[in-house]
């Protein structure tokens, strides 16, 4: 293989696969990336078995060939030129040699025989998200996600494919996200699968960069999903099991409806979070509407909300405005102040909405002028004396 690739291209190619390289594995060429010559373009891909991803960048093939490198020390030493060089590459027998303005050096490598293949799904049914679209529904689901291996099917995101709306769902064991996404292109059949949350953050990543529409693809016997993108291919194990019936979660009423200004109730709760730290984290929310709101349960009453916390190191509380409907207008409620400001933090409306029925019952996030995002808080305990 004699190759030769403008730095800036090749080192955000093994940006790319360098994710899915196995950092410990029994086998030494999962360590690896693959380099290969297809085309009239440089092939580059890397496996941990989990997960694969595949990119091609442009080259100027002389010499067809592959060879699999070092992952890590490769792409460092890709990254250590000047972007806007081109790098050289030629086999040596089992090495390749590395050139670039001046510079030159050896890596020994792996026969590309020797590295997995990574599974492909072709001649599939496949659905296209727009780029944008989809990168913004996976950043406010994927943290609410179990983060451990406790429930399998938790440590992923729920993908459900209804006609031409696909809709995204997390949970843990004290939140729920969900978020609806018009697809461009529907998948033709209605289909569940889990994605491990690795796989959605790695597609999340890649999506920065793409301007055409994505293609989900699932196999036939759904053990696998392929994300195909512009020069970029990801393929993914799928969680086996199934998901927790989220409906169940979400309440369908609310006895209060607390409407605040994002940025002011974000401000709140990251100044009473400081203090909440030392606290188990936990921030409560006091609700105070006007009798207005009482009388009717309909009216835009106007009110506050205190947002504040107490620790052995002392205490803080803000207070802000809000609009506060419903038939208690007043009400005391804590939560976790790491998980307002995650939701907070994903909600780009000017105004989010708080529905409650009790300081025991769950509390749902929602943004103002929206329809397309539930996000929902399992309440904390608060003492009589807290």
């Amino acid at each position: 293989m004699h190759v030769s690739c403008v730095q800036e291209n090749l080192a955000k190619g093994l940006g790319i696969v360098g994710r899915a390289v196995a950092t410990r594995s029994t086998l030494p060429v999962l360590s690896h990336i693959l380099l290969e010559t297809d085309q009239s373009r440089l092939k580059l891909a890397a496996t941990n078995l989990e997960i694969g991803i595949t990119c091609w960048v442009g080259a100027m093939i002389e010499q067809e060939g592959s060879i699999t490198v070092p992952g890590r020390i490769f792409s460092e030493l890709i990254s250590s030129f000047a972007a806007d060089k081109v790098v050289a590459l030629q086999t040596k027998g089992a090495s390749l040699h590395v050139t670039c303005a001046g510079y030159e050096g050896n890596l020994r490598g792996i026969s590309a025989e020797e590295f997995p293949v990574i599974p492909q799904v072709t001649n599939q049914a496949s659905c296209s998200v727009g780029p944008r679209e989809l990168q913004e529904a996976l950043g406010q689901v994927a943290f609410a996600a179990a983060t451990d291996d406790t429930r399998p099917v938790l440590a992923g995101v729920l993908f459900s494919f209804r006609g031409s709306t696909l809709t995204l769902t997390a949970a843990d064991s004290f939140r729920l996200a969900v978020r609806q996404v018009e697809v461009v292109k529907p998948l033709g059949q209605d289909i569940d699968i889990i994605v491990p949350l690795r796989t959605v953050q790695e597609v999340s990543r890649i999506l920065g960069d793409q301007d055409e529409p994505i293609e989900i693809t699932v196999t036939p016997n759904r053990s696998q999903v392929l994300f195909h993108l512009n020069s970029v291919d990801l393929v993914s194990r799928l969680i086996e099991g199934t998901f927790p019936n989220v409906q169940q979660v979400i309440p369908t009423r609310s006895a209060t409806r607390v409407i605040l200004n994002t940025k002011d109730f974000q401000n709140a709760n990251k100044i009473a979070s400081l203090i909440a730290r030392d606290a188990n984290n936990i921030v409560r929310l006091t609700i105070n509407g006007s009798d207005g709101a009482s009388r009717d349960g309909k009216s835009n009453a106007p009110g506050t909300v205190i947002v504040g916390a107490v620790a052995d190191v002392g205490d803080a509380k803000g207070t802000i405005e809000a609009v506060v409907e419903g038939e208690n207008p007043q009400l005391t409620i804590a939560f976790n102040g790491k998980y307002l400001s995650d939701v907070l933090g994903v909600i780009d409306t000017a105004q989010v909405s708080l529905e409650l029925n009790s300081p025991s019952s769950p509390g749902v996030v929602r943004p103002v002028g929206a329809s397309n995002y539930t996000h929902v808080i399992m309440p904390m305990h608060l003492s009589r004396s807290g």
